[in-house]
């Protein structure tokens, strides 16, 4: 039988706090290192001048023939795996968490049955249940390196994806791959050759069980403003005045979701984007190259509105295109500010809200 005294069940005093204290100190003054270590390490600290008498000595060389065996790995702590307990603020789910910008070369299949090594920026996230800590992030590179050896195409992006959602445990998740696909391209007349590079990005989506395959493409054109060629044409007919039209690098942001069973190739894309607009940025150019230039742009005058809707025609042509959007930017000339557009079909991509930067990412400099 265990019999406490009403004293030991009561809060102590300061004074009695003071006594403990003041006897603590007086015996770990004679005892050894060791034998206040023994009791508690943390008493070194109650000493004057003899806080860290007893802190051990740590070792300061990396220690190369270290070897981690299971035991030792299962002793380790892993924060992002622990309680909800250990959650900061609201037990919120998180719609997207993981990597991004993530490098390494990939190897991408081409239209011309060609292989060709690029670098490529990943990004993989999942979502988060609202009552799990976090997520160990390096399994989403380490799922991805698993695939990396392979040509890259959609399936191999879904086994990827197949992986992390196991080792995550996660319901929703997302890989984004962004690169610079280059391509030869002809001049206009001299018969020169030079490649062009184009900014594009392969996303695969998995949300509440459906999957989506979406190629993003950047495509960088110079639009003549039709109002602006009118009014030049206007001055030298009617007052025999040398003008020129304004015309602007522009680009659109083709994002098209591939319909399933489907194949839309990288050079697929470009190619409706010329056709569409066909005013693309040269490469190399001679004088006789820079004058189509001139006579093409007059061809083809557009405002930012007719772009995004040549662009729309050519997508809504393709059966396989389901969904898409497209946002283009005329950067002008002629005002301090530039002139854009959004155009969307289906329900992927509309929303009410665009991102306050969205337009800003369409700038592509030399």
């Amino acid at each position: 039988m265990n019999i406490h005294s009403s004293d030991m069940d009561r809060d102590p005093s300061r004074e009695e706090a003071e006594a403990a204290l003041a006897l603590l100190r007086r015996w770990a003054g004679d005892a050894t290192p060791e034998e206040v270590a023994t009791l508690d390490p943390l008493v070194s600290r109650l000493i004057p001048g003899q806080e860290v008498s007893n802190y051990p000595a740590l070792a300061r060389a990396y220690p190369e023939d270290f070897v981690v065996d299971e035991d030792y790995k299962a002793s380790m702590p892993d924060l992002q795996n622990g309680p909800s307990s250990l959650i900061k603020g609201a037990k919120q789910q998180i719609q997207h968490v993981g990597i991004s910008n993530f490098r390494l070369p990939i190897r991408f299949h081409t239209r011309d049955n060609g292989d060709v090594t690029l670098e490529t920026s990943v990004t993989g996230t999942v979502s988060l249940e609202a009552e799990k800590k976090g997520i160990n992030m390096s399994r989403i590179m380490r799922s991805f390196y698993k695939h990396s050896e392979q040509t890259f195409s959609f399936e191999v992006m879904e086994n990827a994806l197949d992986a992390y959602m196991a080792d995550l445990e996660s319901f929703d998740a997302r890989i984004q791959m962004r690169f610079r696909f280059p391509m030869k391209v002809r001049s206009l007349r001299s018969g020169l050759e030079g490649f062009q590079y184009y900014d594009i990005a392969l996303e695969l989506v998995e949300r509440a069980g459906v999957r989506k395959k979406i190629i993003h493409l950047d495509y960088v054109y110079s639009s003549t403003c039709p109002c602006s060629l009118e009014l030049s044409e206007h001055a030298r007919q009617f007052r025999g005045q040398l003008a020129t039209p304004h015309s602007q690098r522009s680009v659109a942001r083709m994002s098209a979701v591939m319909e399933e069973g489907r194949v839309l190739w990288f050079e697929d894309l470009i190619d409706m984007a010329r056709v569409a607009v066909p005013t693309e940025t040269q490469v190399m150019v001679k004088r006789e190259d820079e004058q189509a230039f001139a006579e093409l742009n007059a061809a083809n005058p557009i405002f930012v509105e007719d772009a995004a809707r040549l662009f729309c025609e050519q997508l809504q042509a393709d059966p396989r295109v389901g969904d898409f959007r497209v946002v283009a930017s005329h950067q002008e000339s002629l005002h301090s500010h530039d002139a854009v557009s959004v155009l969307v079909e289906g329900e992927t991509f509309d929303s009410d809200s665009i991102d306050p930067r969205l337009f800003t990412t369409l700038f592509h400099v030399g």
